[in-house]
């Protein structure tokens, strides 16, 4: 962390609080965040037959409705007007692929509703399939890039 990086939830005192935002200039913003399903082959297979219904396209759903709903779940989050949030999911060989994105013109930025969208979205597959498997797992929820607003843009390196 460099030297004069600080964080912005605590006052003078130590005590968290909500950053005050109102004298920052309203600006177009964007982030993006993944998250990962571990799904066993035998999960895998039964996904098109799901008596629920479809996962992968249920779980859209509620990673966009959790963007949406960030401020109300996270204490200090500001209640940002979202112009556009977007989940894909791609089923891969060994699980499921989320990749949750958003985007709005306001005084902070949606990198906080990206990951909720995306970890919602990723409960929302393990729900659907814990029928057939408990031991699913939910992996790698990251931030993988921001843009706009006073600390600028935002890539996360691949290791």
């Amino acid at each position: 962390m460099a030297k004069s990086a600080k964080l912005s939830h605590y006052d003078r005192r130590g005590q968290a609080q909500m950053v005050d935002v109102s004298a920052k200039r309203a600006t177009r913003r964007q982030a993006e965040a993944s998250a990962f399903v571990v799904l066993s082959p035998r999960v895998l297979k039964a996904l098109p037959r799901n008596p629920k219904g479809d996962p992968l396209e249920i779980a859209r759903f509620a990673g966009i409705a959790a963007a949406k709903r960030t401020a109300e779940l996270i204490p200090m989050c500001h209640n940002v007007p979202l112009s556009h949030v977007d989940v894909h999911t791609k089923l891969c060989q060994n699980g499921v692929a989320i990749t949750a994105s958003a985007s709005t013109t306001a005084v902070t930025g949606v990198e906080m509703e990206v990951p909720v969208a995306a970890s919602v979205a990723a409960l929302t597959v393990y729900d659907m399939c814990k029928a057939l498997d408990k031991g699913i797992e939910i992996r790698e929820v990251v931030l993988e890039r921001k843009s706009g607003g006073k600390s600028g843009g935002y890539r996360r390196q691949k290791k």
